[in-house]
């Protein structure tokens, strides 16, 4: 259970005693139920975290709504997104074992988490990562619902694979930019969990040398 859970319900459980000491204990059902959501939304569950050499993980629940080339910094990267409605798991957790290298916090807009758009224009978290001389970004966004996110790391900190960042209250989006050499793993569609579902596989160093590049868009399946 995330600490925040305790913060929303608490308050809701002495306003259900106080108005059913106070009015008719009927009442009272309305912040109990609330109470009972908000300790259910900040649930934080265990999860057995991959081992495999090069796998990088989800970093959060959900369901992949794109995967698809973009270019960042004049390179070309795989972005993988990742929706999460009210429903899912919200605790972030990192996607590869390695240091922070840079967080940005960008101020922005609201727009529905399924919106491409809110990709670039809503408010965010980026975090760079980097394993073995191989960068890995990604972004908290909040979404339509979600007016904070939360990260607890700091630049130059090593993180394990898995490891619990932060988190995004209600509805939200994450997005993991890999190398375009990265071997895709999921695919638009697919219900992933944090820590557990692996994403994708980050390609050996110099391995590319003389095997060459494929198309994200050919390696998804």
């Amino acid at each position: 259970m995330v600490r925040d859970g305790y913060f929303y319900a608490l308050p809701l459980i002495a306003a259900a005693v106080l108005i059913g000491w106070l009015t008719n204990p009927a009442w009272a059902i309305i912040p109990v139920l609330l109470a009972a959501f908000f300790l259910w939304f900040f649930r934080d569950p265990e999860r057995a975290i991959p081992q495999d050499a090069g796998a990088v993980v989800s970093p959060g629940d959900g369901k992949v709504t794109d995967v698809s080339t973009v270019t960042l910094d004049n390179e070309k990267q795989t972005r993988l997104s990742i929706f999460l409605n009210v429903f899912n798991v919200h605790v972030n957790r990192s996607p590869i074992a390695g240091v922070i290298r840079d967080v940005r916090y960008q101020r922005g807009q609201y727009l529905n988490a399924m919106n491409k758009a809110s990709a670039e224009l809503n408010e965010q978290n980026i975090v760079t990562m980097e394993s073995d001389g191989q960068k890995v970004v990604f972004k908290q966004i909040a979404g339509l619902l979600a007016r904070r996110i939360v990260f607890y790391p700091k630049i130059g900190d090593r993180l394990e694979r898995g490891q619990r960042v932060g988190l995004i209250k209600f509805g939200s989006r994450v997005d993991v930019l890999l190398d375009a050499s990265a071997l895709i793993n999921v695919k638009i569609g697919d219900r992933v969990q944090g820590g557990a579902t692996v994403l994708a596989h980050l390609q050996p160093r110099g391995a590319l040398a003389s095997a060459g590049r494929a198309p994200a868009t050919e390696r998804a399946h």
